[in-house]
């Protein structure tokens, strides 16, 4: 069925063909609404009248780039700093894996690998490059060996903790509803 992260079908069918989209949908993952952050990159590359590419968003004027997230509707809560996280992370593509994002997981070599690939990206952290590991794991069936526990927590079978675990519109209220268990618990 492809991915429903942003609840469009427009905006999952370019996160399902489109591994760049794919990164700046999750480097947008923070302080919005995931759905509006993962159908940011459709919005992005509706705006561009292009798709994306890393090399095209690196070598823009920071300051265009920044106009371009800012447009109404704004693409995040933070455009300038966004625009500039989006853009330090395609630059980085397009140095280190040559354009292709897809090379940052296809060409690792086991779990630890792909977490370190991960959590070398611009604007990962830890947890967020272990979501990413998760989701890669469990909808796009990038396995290396040791996959699940370098996710760890967010690659348990059955868990509904993350975006890595959404896969329909009752998946993403489950997985709402517990991280909203978890802060009432001081988790």
């Amino acid at each position: 069925m492809g991915l429903q992260l942003s609840q469009q079908p427009e905006a999952d069918a370019l996160l399902d063909r489109d591994p760049l989209a794919l990164l700046i949908g999750m480097v947008l993952d923070q302080q919005i609404p995931l759905e509006r952050a993962f159908a940011g990159p459709y919005e992005l590359s509706r705006r561009l009248a292009r798709d994306l590419d890393a090399r095209d968003l690196a070598a823009r004027d920071p300051e265009e780039l920044a106009a371009v997230f800012a447009q109404r509707p704004a693409l995040h809560r933070f455009p300038g700093s966004m625009a500039k996280r989006v853009q330090e992370l395609c630059r980085q593509v397009a140095d280190r894996y040559d354009g292709d994002a897809a090379a940052v997981w296809r060409d690792a070599a086991d779990g630890p690998d792909l977490l370190r690939r991960i959590a070398d990206l611009p604007g990962f952290g830890a947890q967020k490059a272990r979501i990413f590991v998760a989701l890669l794991g469990k909808q796009l069936g990038v396995t290396p060996p040791g996959w699940r526990e370098a996710a760890d927590p967010y690659g348990e079978p059955g868990s509904l903790r993350s975006v890595a675990d959404i896969t329909d519109r009752a998946s993403l209220e489950q997985v709402r509803a517990a991280k909203a268990a978890a802060r009432g618990q001081g988790g």
